[in-house]
């Protein structure tokens, strides 16, 4: 499979953007809420990077999405939803999860809308520095589905990539639909009422082009390789930088039993996270190759470093074993 390139126009227009890190986008912060909601969460972020309020006017909110008669019992149930919403972070594909509050407070009082963020969520709205994601607001003002802004959201997170397999069963965790018996029973169901709709409005009112193969056991699916495109030129990951992005992973692993039984607790818990992100750099190492050229290149450094680290830290705590077969391997690097 080759990465693609599209022909549509970059439509982006940074002043009517927000910014979240990577991490909240590929979250499932807008898990449950209604379109409405996502734009009123978003627009509480919008506010919070344009200027550093933390209000906003009913008004300029429904004048920014076209929204009529947003009348203050709808403020009451939309406000009263996204002060129950939490930060999870999750693997979709494996048994982890992390939880946060996203507000602390939110009061709404003649047209005003008041609200406190929650320690936990600031840095990843306000203290971005490198890997962020910038939403047009503009754009996803188009959306009429709200799975339409999960799925946009989540493949503008995938930055270096350009197709990504999921199994039927992340993606539905991933639009929140994983405890509906028609999805679960009936997978052309779910394509006609969840995916297909949001990949029809990506493909319609933003920069990206997305589609998807299936991926089938026997005759059932059980998973969908989205690909995507964005108008950029994109480069696929070589044989070259994908067989030493290898080479640097498997070093890790073949002795991540010695790197992870250190004595110092602080290196030992150091360590540990070392490995996991090297097993998650090392995924893309087997077929098929999703990742791009630039990707690939900050993957190899990565894994090189973490080596490094890894190495050091084991001969710090002298175990008794010969650690110079690492830095010979490392400098022939």
């Amino acid at each position: 499979m080759v990465a693609r390139i599209n022909t549509k126009k970059q439509l982006f227009d940074y002043e009517s953007s927000i910014k979240k890190s990577n991490e909240l986008s590929m979250a499932k912060l807008s898990h449950g809420l209604t379109l409405n909601q996502m734009q009123l969460l978003a627009y509480a972020i919008y506010c919070t990077q344009k200027d550093g309020k933390t209000e906003f006017i009913k008004a300029d909110f429904e004048k920014k999405f076209g929204i009529e008669k947003y009348q203050t019992v709808h403020a009451k149930d939309d406000a009263r939803r996204l002060l129950d919403l939490k930060f999870s972070a999750e693997d979709l594909e494996n048994n982890y999860f992390e939880y946060w509050n996203v507000f602390q407070g939110i009061r709404y009082k003649e047209g005003l809308f008041s609200f406190k963020w929650s320690d936990d969520m600031v840095p990843h709205i306000l203290e971005l520095k490198v890997k962020y994601v910038a939403t047009d607001l503009m754009i996803t003002a188009h959306f009429k589905s709200g799975f339409s802004w999960t799925l946009y959201d989540y493949l503008r997170a995938h930055y270096g990539y350009w197709h990504k397999p999921v199994s039927k069963e992340a993606l539905m965790k991933l639009f929140g639909v994983e405890e509906r018996k028609t999805y679960q029973n009936n997978t052309g169901k779910f394509k006609s009422t969840v995916l297909d709709p949001a990949i029809k409005e990506i493909n319609e009112y933003t920069e990206l082009d997305v589609r998807y193969t299936e991926e089938k056991k026997g005759r059932s699916i059980v998973g969908f390789d989205l690909i995507w495109s964005s108008g950029k030129k994109i480069k696929s990951a070589t044989k070259r930088q994908i067989k030493e992005l290898k080479a640097n992973t498997d070093a890790i692993f073949n002795d991540m039993y010695d790197f992870i039984d250190l004595n110092n607790e602080k290196n030992r818990e150091r360590a540990i996270l070392l490995v996991r992100e090297s097993e998650h750099m090392r995924i893309h190492t087997e077929e098929p190759i999703c990742i791009t050229y630039e990707k690939a290149d900050e993957f190899i450094s990565k894994a090189n470093n973490n080596l490094r680290e890894l190495v050091n830290m084991l001969e710090k705590e002298k175990h008794g074993r010969d650690v110079s077969f690492y830095y010979n391997w490392l400098v022939e690097k």
